[in-house]
């Protein structure tokens, strides 16, 4: 796999930033998955792609052992003023359609294993099966970064990759891991 060429066609897929990941720059802290534990962003408990049912940090930690490459992916927009949170929220939900289908797009494209970590839970299903029934998707499922531990700015500083883009600018990343 040629991490130049993915770059080219995450920038291709509408994302405004790609770069390179340093695998060796991931470090899973248990403080930032107490974070999700304490109801942060609401999805604790509540779906496969997420805490508990993602597995404890040390079995992120040996999950993320298997991957040997990676690029980091974000979607940045100006903002009216700090109160702009239509262009949030329109933000956010353009970086999710764009993270699904570039996902969709390596899977059909290189067939290779990877571990897509979103910005936010998973969005293949309108309502998650969790924890009644099995993941409908456990091949294509996108797991949080942070439900791995990894604090988005710290990934970012390691990378050389601006985690905001200035003042009166929001930015949503994620990454794909490649074995």
């Amino acid at each position: 796999m040629d991490i130049e060429k993915v770059i080219a066609e995450a920038l291709e897929h509408g994302f405004t930033l790609a770069a390179p990941l340093d695998v060796s720059t991931l470090s899973p802290q248990q403080s930032v998955r107490d974070l999700c534990a304490a109801g942060k962003c609401r999805s604790f408990g509540k779906s496969w792609s997420c805490p508990p049912a993602s597995g404890s940090i040390e079995e992120c930690c040996e999950k993320l052992k298997k991957y040997t490459r990676g690029i980091i992916v974000q979607s940045t927009a100006e903002l009216e003023d700090e109160f702009d949170f239509e262009t949030i929220m329109e933000l956010g939900q353009r970086h999710r359609e764009n993270f699904k289908k570039f996902t969709c797009r390596l899977n059909d494209t290189y067939g290779c294993r990877m571990l897509p970590l979103s910005s936010d839970v998973c969005n293949h299903c309108e309502e998650c099966s969790y924890p009644a029934s099995p993941c409908r998707h456990p091949e294509t499922r996108m797991h949080p970064i942070e439900g791995y531990g990894i604090l988005v700015s710290d990934l970012c500083r390691k990378n050389n990759v601006p985690a905001s883009h200035g003042k009166d600018t929001f930015t949503y990343i994620s990454c794909y891991l490649f074995e």
